[in-house]
């Protein structure tokens, strides 16, 4: 069973509807009637993107600049249009690029080199000057590529013509990793409790991550929390164990059971908690439970459900991490969930990694109807927590951490296959995933330790490696992929030379 995130809640609350911003770059030397062509040939691009291919967000059609007056205040507005959340610039004729200096030194929004032209094959026999003044997207654009590379502008670069599959698959891919860079620099970490005790991973400055990724994490105590707990009414705890019982497995001996009741009690506390502090991720710990009967099991999972990123034991940098990348998945088959590495099936043939959590796997990933299940945590000292049992899909997916090393970030980025487990779990009570690590499971786990990854990651099956590297391209943070062309040696190198420069970068 493929599943996607029930996320329109979260992120249609979060957002008015983001826009991408095409701009045209053309110049007045070609006269009135080319510049009346080039917009025309823009409105028909831009519509037919719009309504072929592009499902992550819509282009809005801004206008075609020829002077510099025009494209420094286009850039402005850009800048102050919140919904704007990326900008593509399309050369269409020449456009001289000293115009564009003082536009693109103010602008501070992603920006997309679309390096395409609106005719796609040369009109062999009737080709002209008129013609090649016209269409010279490919002389505009190395004009503007160079522009953009003397002043060192970071940037995405899509070439290929606007009606190939593949370009827009690019381009909307672009657009999904664009949602994701907004997401990451307005998500609010509500960070309730600490981290647990004596965890290095975990922490983090939280300075630098407002700073260099633009997410906010703010801590509050349990007893915060409790407070919202507590308003819970009996009537609104029976209309959601009314929502289990028709959601997922649950035997009718556990509906009137107190850990169910307290299970949904929390449930609605802690979405309305969030719900008021503004909060779109946020972390629990085990260790921090006072006043709570039990650690937040299926509530988290069905909140993670509704687009809420959530990171363990205190891992504000998962939660943000995984609240950006349900944003960038919207929409898309396939689920993506908190996970841990847990522990390892050794074998000669094939050796795997179980991936699980005592208790916080997002049901996206589900491969059919979770159970509803009531069981021991033999962690804590608290009442049994309820949670949601299952299997996942087998099939492609990614695991990706985020770290801290003390002068920059890092994102360590695990391509996997996921495969059926042989034998029965009868007496693990937890939701799992059995997977292979690309390349295969020896160099994948060395290649992961040697780049510092964490034990919690952030699973996705239906993101792939290119939107991590995109997004961190685009936030200008480290990322290593572990994939089918991993080569220890190279990583090695590329290691060195990572802190070669990092530690050389004024931050």
């Amino acid at each position: 069973m493929h599943t996607t995130d029930s996320s329109d809640q979260i992120f249609k609350a979060e957002h008015t509807p983001l826009e991408v911003w095409w701009i045209t770059g053309s110049q007045y030397l070609y006269g009135a009637q080319v510049l009346d062509n080039v917009l025309a040939h823009t409105n028909t691009m831009v519509n037919y993107l719009n309504h072929s291919c592009l499902n992550a967000v819509k282009i809005k059609k801004i206008k075609v600049v020829a002077t510099t007056e025009d494209i420094n205040q286009i850039c402005k507005e850009a800048n102050h249009q919140s919904n704007c959340i990326g900008v593509i610039f399309w050369m269409h004729t020449f456009s001289p690029a000293k115009m564009w200096i003082e536009g693109l030194q103010v602008l501070q929004k992603p920006i997309l080199h679309f390096h395409t032209q609106f005719n796609e094959k040369i009109p062999w026999e009737k080709i002209d000057m008129d013609f090649m003044n016209e269409n010279q997207s490919a002389h505009g654009g190395r004009e503007f590529g160079f522009l953009l590379s003397r002043m060192k502008k970071n940037r995405k670069i899509i070439v290929g013509h606007w009606k190939n599959g593949n370009t827009q698959e690019k381009l909307n891919d672009w657009c999904r990793v664009v949602k994701g860079w907004y997401t990451l620099k307005n998500t609010r970490v509500a960070r309730i409790g600490d981290n647990m005790r004596e965890v290095a991973v975990t922490e983090g400055n939280k300075v630098s991550a407002q700073i260099e990724l633009g997410c906010k994490v703010e801590s509050y105590g349990v007893g915060d929390l409790v407070a919202y707990v507590n308003q819970v009414n009996d009537k609104e705890i029976k209309s959601l164990i009314n929502v289990y019982h028709q959601n997922y497995h649950v035997d009718k001996r556990i509906l009137s059971h107190p850990s169910m009741i307290e299970a949904a009690k929390i449930e609605i506390g802690l979405e309305n908690f969030l719900r008021e502090h503004n909060a779109n991720a946020f972390t629990t710990t085990f260790e921090n439970l006072h006043g709570l009967n039990q650690l937040p099991g299926i509530a988290v999972q069905r909140l993670m459900h509704k687009g809420y990123g959530f990171g363990a034991e205190g891992d504000w940098k998962t939660a943000a991490l995984l609240h950006t990348m349900k944003a960038m998945s919207h929409g898309l088959e396939g689920g993506t969930s908190f996970m841990e590495d847990y522990t390892y099936h050794f074998n000669q043939d094939q050796s795997l990694v179980l991936g699980s959590h005592m208790l916080e796997v997002c049901p996206s990933i589900a491969s059919s109807m979770p159970s509803c299940e009531i069981h021991p945590l033999s962690i804590g000292g608290k009442a049994d927590p309820l949670r949601l049992v299952f299997n996942v899909d087998e099939g492609q997916a990614i695991n990706v951490s985020l770290i801290d090393l003390g002068n920059r970030f890092r994102v360590i980025c695990n391509e996997v296959e996921v495969v059926a487990p042989t034998e029965s779990m009868l007496k693990l009570p937890t939701a799992r995933a059995l997977w292979k690590p690309k390349p295969n499971f020896e160099t994948g786990i060395e290649a992961w330790l040697k780049c510092g990854g964490a034990h919690h990651t952030v699973f996705s099956q239906s993101l792939k490696s290119k939107h991590i590297q995109d997004l961190c391209e685009m936030l200008d943070i480290e990322v290593i992929t572990i994939d089918d062309s991993t080569k220890l040696s190279n990583l090695n190198y590329q290691l060195m030379t990572g802190e070669l420069f990092y530690n050389s970068k004024i931050f």
